[in-house]
């Protein structure tokens, strides 16, 4: 199938592990243009030179999302560099959870910034490129967790709740536009965040996801690639009349659609 992204400029935040580098090599696999940011300039240039290595054009910029001068640094270097936005794949974010009376202000305030601010931000930001060349994409990365809370599932649960709303208002709002507005909702996804976890832990890989896996119908936890792959087609122009959705994937275990 044909993507229509050959010369799309493509911002993928949080870009460096996991789902953000899956889909920045897979959208530059596709001919788009990608711009990524992270926090870690180390892994920052790794995931660059790959991607420059097997034929895309990249930008890759040191940014923290929870940041609004960073973030308009960030864009700034975008538009300087290739002049134009298509597609704004919000997925920078953190999974924090812990139970409500023992959560200080600091660590509601930190992950609003990041994950709900840091989002509205960057979509600010990008949309009147978006209005001006006809069209564009927004994906919002959020959690099935956000439609079907578990008990001390905060503040990541009510912050990604906070994303599944933002889309569907934008969606509404800029569909005159041809700006398309949806988000993917993650359950357990393999990523640097859980290796970190269990390597520390001094657990092997195989048995950390094999335990995560148990409750998932799907018997698995899920790809990074899995993810990148719907990010894509919800960039791409075969989801040309899909806005103001949720998808949810999750290898079946959410009790909600």
């Amino acid at each position: 199938m044909e993507f229509g992204l050959k010369g799309k400029v493509a911002i993928v935040t949080g870009g460096t592990e996991g789902i953000g580098k899956a889909t920045a090599m897979t959208l530059a696999r596709e001919g788009a243009k990608v711009a990524i940011c992270a926090r870690g300039k180390a892994l920052l240039d790794a995931t660059a030179a790959e991607i420059t290595k097997a034929g895309g054009e990249v930008l890759a910029v040191s940014a923290d999302m929870s940041k609004a001068a960073d973030i308009k640094r960030f864009f700034e270097e975008v538009v300087q560099k290739f002049g134009r936005i298509d597609i704004l794949v919000n997925n920078a974010g953190t999974s924090k959870r812990g139970k409500f009376l023992e959560l200080q202000d600091e660590e509601w305030a930190a992950d609003l910034e990041l994950k709900v601010f840091g989002a509205i931000r960057c979509t600010r930001l990008a949309i009147p490129y978006m209005k001006k060349q006809g069209g564009g994409r927004v994906i919002n990365i959020t959690i099935s967790g956000a439609k079907q809370p578990a008990a001390e599932s905060y503040p990541t649960s009510i912050s990604r709740a906070a994303g599944l709303a933002i889309t569907k208002a934008l969606s509404k709002e800029f569909a005159p536009d041809n700006i398309l507005v949806n988000t993917i909702c993650i359950g357990k996804i393999k990523s640097g965040q859980h290796e970190r976890r269990f390597t520390k832990d001094g657990v092997s890989a195989d048995d950390y996801y094999g335990k995560m896996g148990k409750d998932i119908p799907m018997k698995r936890v899920g790809e990074a690639q899995e993810v990148a792959n719907v990010i894509t087609f919800l960039a791409s122009n075969a989801a040309s009349y899909v806005t103001g959705t949720s998808i949810n994937l999750d290898g079946g275990i959410s009790g909600v659609l």
